[in-house]
């Protein structure tokens, strides 16, 4: 076993459940979504990128292109949660919050899309 795979593979579905966990309840109700958790979520996909930097292969630079996609809506949604609480200071209203879900959803498909590929890789390369 490679424990550099094994940190590798771990923050990639760790940034996986995170996002998922953020992003399941009820879009609108902010009750629902934390803003430590969406923290938790963006630390552990900034990790995820970091370790994906290293492979220069074509896979490695999709699974990097996943992985700066999900960061970047991340970015989004905890800009427009820090805008729309402080600087505009309208709050977390249901529309402010469905627009903060969405963004993360959107990050979640991403990390989907870079577990599907790296399970994919896995499999491929045991044949």
């Amino acid at each position: 076993m490679n424990l550099e795979k094994v940190i590798f593979g771990f923050f990639i579905i760790f940034a996986l459940t995170l996002n998922f966990g953020f992003v399941v309840g009820e879009m609108g109700n902010p009750l629902h979504h934390n803003v430590y958790e969406l923290l938790g979520v963006i630390i552990v996909n900034f990790i995820a990128t970091g370790l994906k930097l290293g492979d220069r292969s074509q896979i490695g630079a999709i699974l990097l292109a996943t992985s700066l996609v999900a960061d970047l809506q991340l970015i989004a949604a905890a800009t427009y949660w820090t805008v729309a609480v402080h600087i505009a200071e309208t709050g977390l209203t249901s529309d402010v919050m469905v627009s903060i879900v969405s963004l993360a959803a959107g990050a979640l498909l991403a990390n989907v899309i870079s577990v599907v590929i790296l399970v994919t890789e896995t499999l491929m390369s045991r044949l």
